[in-house]
């Protein structure tokens, strides 16, 4: 589905119309493309005094290949050989006004350099201990506000507030959050921020997190909170890091199912594709082309769960990776709902999932290191008008990750869950013109994501180099302007 407004926008009339009349703006997004590197110009790096993050980062960000910008670099534009890091502190002058290409001081004052802009801003808020450390963070940002490449990221990394060692502590990690999720309204021209808190001893277990939001994997994902808690990482190729691994993932003839099917198979997956039989076509359709294997099945059948885990133990004697994409929609007020359309939505979209994975549990088919990955929705989150039953489900996925997580971690098994905004599939077309507008731009991104956006979040979940994440939802959404 075409997007026609984004379209005119690109135009140079469509440009001029929308600066004048201050209408929605929405930027090309960087989406990722095979051979891209990571991100496009130097890495900003800097940590606050204490930090316990800033070398590891520096050193994987090393190990990728990433150039690292200094502060001569930033204030003169001149390449500076080696690219490394300055050390550590926040004591910055120079940034970048895009309108006059001059830089500005920390105070506000022009300075006649011409920064080279950055890909990312990466910043290590974990040594600051109380809330008047977070002074810091303005003088970090504040020359560099405007210093991005368009699609540009940023990334500040904490300390879990759970974790810290005095209540003035867990207050400024907390604080933290507040503050990406403003950048991301801010900053625009693509740019994301996210919120990365690593828990003590979960140095090892940041490369796959770092690699993701760097790179445009993540383009649709901005003004998040990811959690990373120790783990043990295996070598990874990042290339192709799911070789060897079987995936399930259900619902998978069309629109997202079909993108995840697509996308595990490229990071090497072998992808066993589930839907009813009525989607039996679109279903081989899809297995075919990523070289999977396709089953027909109808999940919310009484023996369901055991015909799906006798399949997967005759044919593949587990699955390490099961996506539960599957889901329906029924939508009615609830004043005005037919009781059998309540009861299908949560029997497809939440009760079906408990009873397959007690079963894929139960018969020991998904190993350590196994991953589980649930489909939620903004709706789940912030409630929809005339979905009661849709976001009823959708919640109950959250707290499916949630009440899992930690009894999962006791067999090395993660659940997370990705939980989509206004994505263009073929049922938002379906949606009005008017509330298909207003679910497009009403987000920071002004526009409507795209499958492989909600894909490339769920293949992140699923790598081996994930290990450290468990507990998690993550909002594929461009930062909705609703539940937060």
């Amino acid at each position: 589905m075409s997007d026609r407004y984004a379209s005119f926008a690109h135009t140079g009339a469509g440009r001029a119309l929308v600066r004048r009349l201050g209408l929605p703006d929405p930027p090309r997004l960087r989406r990722y493309r095979p051979g891209d590197p990571l991100i496009h110009g130097p890495v900003r790096l800097d940590a606050a005094p204490g930090g316990r993050l800033r070398e590891p980062l520096a050193t994987l960000l090393a190990t990728a290949g990433i150039e690292l910008s200094t502060e001569a670099q930033m204030t003169s534009g001149a390449p500076v050989p080696g690219g490394a890091p300055m050390s550590g502190g926040a004591e910055l002058t120079g940034g970048a006004d895009v309108a006059t290409g001059l830089g500005v001081s920390a105070h506000g004052e022009a300075t006649g350099a011409r920064p080279a802009p950055h890909g990312a801003l990466l910043y290590d808020a974990t040594g600051i201990t109380e809330s008047t450390g977070l002074r810091a963070l303005f003088d970090f940002f504040h020359p560099l506000a405007r210093a991005l490449h368009p699609s540009g990221r940023v990334i500040v990394f904490g300390t879990p507030p759970e974790s810290c060692a005095s209540h003035r502590e867990a207050t400024a990690q907390r604080a933290l959050e507040g503050l990406i999720r403003s950048i991301g309204k801010e900053f625009g021209r693509g740019t994301t921020a996210q919120l990365v808190y690593v828990a003590p001893s979960a140095e090892r277990a940041v490369e796959s997190t770092l690699r993701f939001l760097l790179s445009g994997r993540s383009a649709y994902v901005s003004g998040q909170v990811v959690r990373i808690t120790p783990a043990d990482v295996p070598e990874v190729d990042w290339a192709r890091p799911l070789d060897g691994r079987i995936a399930l993932v259900t619902g998978a003839a069309r629109g997202i199912g079909a993108q995840v099917a697509e996308v595990l198979a490229a990071d090497g997956a072998q992808v066993v594709a589930l839907d009813v039989p009525a989607a039996g076509d679109a279903l081989a359709e899809v297995a075919n082309g990523v070289g999977g294997t396709a089953v027909q099945l109808d999940l919310t059948a009484q023996d369901a769960p055991v015909r799906l885990a006798e399949h997967l133990a005759d044919r593949h004697d587990r699955v390490d990776i099961v996506v539960h994409n599957a889901g329906i929609t029924r939508d009615k007020t609830l004043g005005r709902m037919n009781p059998d359309w309540w009861d299908q939505v949560l029997e497809v979209n939440l009760s079906s999932q408990e009873r397959i994975n007690e079963v894929l549990l139960d018969r020991g088919l998904i190993p350590h290191g196994g991953r589980l990955i649930g489909v939620s929705s903004i709706a789940g989150i912030a409630g929809n008008r005339g979905q009661t039953n849709y976001a009823t489900s959708k919640a109950g996925v959250i707290g499916l990750v949630h009440s899992m997580a930690p009894l999962l971690a006791q067999r090395g098994i993660t659940i997370n869950a990705v939980a989509p905004g206004f994505i263009e599939t073929r049922l938002t077309a379906r949606i009005p013109l008017v509330l298909r507008e207003v679910g497009r731009r009403m987000n920071s991104l002004a526009q409507g994501g795209l499958p492989v956006d909600v894909a490339q979040t769920i293949a992140w979940f699923a790598s081996p180099g994930s290990a450290g994440i468990t507990g998690n939802v993550v909002r594929v959404c461009g930062q909705n302007v609703l539940g937060a």
